[in-house]
């Protein structure tokens, strides 16, 4: 309820005092899972609400809008927002109060929207349900803060769907739909953690943008330090759902006090492996797995027996015995359709993969036993793939059987321990676990097979960095102690820098780039894998504003020209750096001096003095 007059109202928009929260699994004792939180946020402040998974952060966001998630509660403490005490309101003055005076987006965009109804009816639907405009006027609106977030057609995006759009769009239009009603504060819960790197900077400044014209205060929960130095003004690091530090967003990045905010920044600082494996693809090495000139598409084939739409168009990798091989590349460039495709769900059309020498089937049900055995996926979402109705014991003792091995405890506590997971997991079901602990089972179910190259899709995607990292710890010790070879795709240049052997970099399902993860380092680059490798944020304030301010330049500094077709290069229509025979010809594939094979019309001469602002485009 709003505080009424002779009332103290707290100093600040948001002003929370000793928070606790509190959880209960079944019939069982509660537990804390925050305990004497307190902070203020000032208006048209943004606050950050920083740490690893478990820390917190989520639970924290979600009681300032008066909710707790199911088997947890408010246990205690007090939560002002906008002049009402959260803790003491009724249910019916919480739903007039959320999604009025406070708006949460979420980190799954995709999950809050239905299929069945165009975009637009939804965004509008809060405005519509607190009565605060008519539908006229809140399509009007939605098609304003449409142009704010920088969306394509704005005056018609509405009508799609959304499977029509990428998950960028998705993220920009779910902000939308929480800012439709004007509210006084925002919640972003990990907005862009799913994002890749290039996607992100687009979101990100949308936000900002939206952020200065609406003038909301807000509080951004993530675990990215380079994210939450463009976004917050202050920053509650939080572990265990306890506060350990709180200070400006620039003394926290710059001089932090506490052993653990010490901690993060060091997980969020890019590892360079200095121990990377010199590998060469001498021509005479049987690779361990081999595509060569995969199609992939749908919609039928035409006269030239190519599929009427590409998904993949041609793209060639050999994977060494033993080697780490990163796959990088946008949202939509193919990366998890060629995964799917080794993997035997994707069918292809054209080209053909052998692993160890045999040829692969299209389908997986075509394949022998021992090619399904030692060639295993594991996947983004360890929910999908994890039944919650089965423990983790049973989840491996499953596999074991069926390859024929002994399902014993012994072989089962082997292989937590492989991934570095206590045995008394064993007993344990997947929603008892935590994120890692998931993905940590996930990539044990997969090692139960025993198997000798492993495909991981984007496997630390929705991690924290501390987890992460650890995620990725374990992939380099699992290839030195079993000689596993694995396939890596990502979207995070700091990840495959720190496991990759060789990198393949993908746009627009092509092939672009075929290099030693050493030679990143250095020049000479396609110009899409310099516009990767600018897009990683930075824990500078300043940084968001110098790349958007380079790619306007570069793209002031670039001919016009309209997008490839044809036999045209796939990348002429974003490339700084064009010119007129891109448009008409396939480009050549040139050896750099560090090994590099670059798709590009540039000499490697050329493209060694392509320099900034075309490097940030």
């Amino acid at each position: 309820m709003r505080a009424q007059s002779g009332i103290i109202q707290p100093p600040s928009l948001i002003s929370v005092k000793n928070l606790r929260l509190t959880g209960r699994r079944g019939r069982g004792p509660e537990t804390p899972i925050v305990e004497n939180v307190s902070f203020d946020v000032a208006e048209k402040e943004m606050l950050a609400l920083i740490g690893e998974s478990g820390s917190g952060k989520t639970s924290i966001a979600l009681a300032l809008t008066g909710y707790a998630r199911r088997g947890c509660r408010i246990a205690g403490g007090h939560i002002h927002v906008a002049g009402y005490d959260v803790t003491a309101m009724p249910p019916a003055e919480l739903r007039a109060f959320r999604g009025k005076t406070i708006a949460y987006i979420a980190q799954n965009a995709g999950a809050a929207f239905n299929p069945a109804l165009p975009l637009m009816d939804q965004v509008i639907e809060p405005a519509l349900l607190h009565h605060t405009m008519p539908r006229r006027m809140a399509i009007e609106r939605a098609i304003s803060l449409f142009e704010l977030m920088a969306l394509p057609s704005p005056g018609t995006i509405g009508s799609r769907y959304p499977h029509e759009l990428s998950g960028g769009q998705i993220q920009r239009l779910m902000a939308a739909t929480a800012l439709i009603t004007g509210p006084e504060v925002v919640i972003f819960d990990e907005p862009t953690t799913a994002l890749d790197v290039t996607t992100q900077i687009e979101v990100l400044e949308a936000f900002r943008t939206v952020r200065r014209e609406e003038g909301f205060t807000g509080v951004y929960v993530t675990h990215d330090l380079a994210v939450v130095a463009q976004m917050a003004d202050r920053a509650v690091v939080l572990k265990n759902g306890v506060v350990q530090e709180e200070g400006t967003t620039e003394q926290i990045l710059s001089a932090p006090r506490h052993s653990y905010t010490q901690a993060l920044l060091a997980a969020n600082t890019p590892r360079i492996r200095n121990n990377v494996t010199e590998t060469k693809d001498t021509g005479k090495d049987v690779p361990a797995l081999d595509v060569r000139d995969l199609v992939v598409g749908y919609g039928g084939t035409g006269r030239d027996g190519r599929p009427r739409h590409t998904i993949l168009s041609d793209v060639s990798l050999p994977v060494l015995p033993g080697e780490t091989m990163g796959i990088i590349g946008e949202s939509g460039c193919g990366k998890s359709t060629l995964i799917r495709a080794i993997a035997g769900i994707q069918p292809w059309t054209n080209g053909g993969i052998t692993f160890e020498g045999e040829p692969l089937a299209p389908r997986i049900e075509a394949r022998s036993a021992a090619q399904r055995r030692h060639l295993q996926l594991v996947a983004q979402n360890a929910d999908l793939v994890l039944n919650p109705a089965m423990s983790v014991g049973d989840t491996l003792r499953r596999v074991l059987t069926f390859n024929g091995d002994a399902a014993t405890d012994v072989e089962i506590g082997h292989l937590l321990d492989m991934v570095r997971l206590p045995v008394a997991l064993a007993d344990r079901f997947p929603p008892e676990l935590s994120g890692g602990q998931k993905q940590r089972v996930n990539l044990a179910r997969a090692l139960a097979a025993r198997p000798r190259l492993v495909l991981c899709d984007e496997i630390t995607a929705a991690l924290d960095t501390v987890v992460a990292a650890a995620i990725l710890d374990l992939m380099m010790e699992l290839k030195r102690e079993l000689g596993i070879a694995w396939l890596f795709v990502t979207h995070d240049l700091h990840a495959l820098r720190s496991v990759c052997d060789r990198v393949a970099v993908l746009y627009a399902g092509h092939r672009v780039e075929f290099t030693p993860v050493a030679a990143l380092e250095t020049p000479p680059h396609h110009p899409y894998t310099r516009r990767l490798e600018n897009s990683v944020p930075e824990m500078r304030a300043d940084w968001l504003s110098d790349v958007i301010g380079q790619r306007d330049q570069a793209c002031d500094m670039a001919p016009a020209m309209p997008s490839s077709r044809g036999n045209g290069c796939c990348y002429v229509s974003r490339c700084p750096v064009r010119e007129a025979v891109c448009e008409i010809s396939v480009p050549p594939v040139r050896r750099s001096p560090d090994g590099a094979l670059i798709s590009c019309h540039l000499t490697i001469q050329d493209l060694s003095r392509s320099t900034a602002p075309g490097d940030q485009s």
